[in-house]
C-alpha cells in the first residue's frame, strides 16, 4: 500500500531532484529511459521566457545519475544566460545522455532520443555537444524537427564554439596578466593561477 500526499506537503530537502531544480530555478527536468536501445538521458529545461530552450545533447560516461543530473542542471542554466547575452529569442536547455559515445550510440539509439525531444513539442531544441556529431543530429532529425546543427543548414557549431573559448581565454588572460597574449601561458587550474 502506498500513501498519496499533496505536493505542498513534500519537503524539497528530502528530494534531491526537486531541491536541485529549486536551487537553480529550473522549469522542467525530463528523465528518459529506453531498455531496447539502452538509452538513458536527462533533458533539462531551465528557462523559456525568451523562447524555446536551446542547448546541445552531451553524451558522457557519468559515474552515477546524480552526477548527470547536476551536469544537466548546470549546463542548461548556463545556456539560458548564453542565449540571452547573445540576444537570441531562445531560452536555456541542455540534455545529457549517460553512456559511452564510442560504443553505445547508433541510429536506433539517437532516433529514440529524438522521440524524447519530440515529445516536448518544441519546448526544447537540441544540437551537437560533446560526444555527438552532425550524423547524430541527422538521426535525431528523423524523429523531430526540434534540432539544429544539421549539415547544409546551420551546420556544425564546433568551430564557433572553439572560437568562443579562444576569445574567452584571451579575456581571462587580459584580466589576470594585463595582456590578452596567450604566448607562454599554459595549464591553468580552477583558481586561474598558472601551474608551475
Amino acid at each position: 500500500m502506498f500513501e498519496v500526499k499533496d505536493i505542498t506537503d513534500v519537503n524539497i530537502s528530502e528530494n534531491p531532484v526537486l531541491a536541485q531544480m529549486s536551487q537553480f530555478d529550473h522549469e522542467q527536468i525530463v528523465f528518459c529511459n529506453d531498455n531496447e536501445t539502452g538509452l538513458k538521458a536527462i533533458i533539462g529545461i531551465h528557462n523559456t521566457v525568451l523562447g524555446p530552450a536551446l542547448g546541445g545533447s552531451r553524451i558522457w560516461k557519468y559515474n552515477n545519475e546524480m552526477e548527470a543530473l547536476t551536469d544537466v542542471l548546470r549546463l542548461s542554466r548556463g545556456m539560458t544566460y548564453k542565449n540571452s547575452l547573445a540576444g537570441l529569442n531562445l531560452g536555456g536547455g541542455k540534455s545529457v545522455i549517460i553512456g559511452d559515445s564510442k560504443t553505445m550510440k547508433n541510429e536506433a539509439y539517437m532516433r529514440r532520443f529524438g522521440k524524447f525531444v519530440n515529445s516536448l513539442g518544441g519546448k526544447y531544441v537540441t544540437a551537437e555537444d560533446v560526444g555527438t556529431s552532425p550524423q547524430d543530429m541527422i538521426w535525431i532529425n528523423m524523429e523531430t524537427n526540434h534540432v539544429v546543427g544539421l549539415p547544409g543548414k546551420s551546420g556544425d557549431p564546433s568551430p564557433v564554439t572553439a572560437y568562443g573559448v579562444y576569445v574567452g581565454m584571451k579575456a581571462a588572460a587580459k584580466e589576470q596578466f594585463g595582456t590578452d597574449s596567450l604566448s607562454g601561458k599554459k595549464n591553468f587550474c580552477s583558481r586561474c593561477r598558472p601551474c608551475r
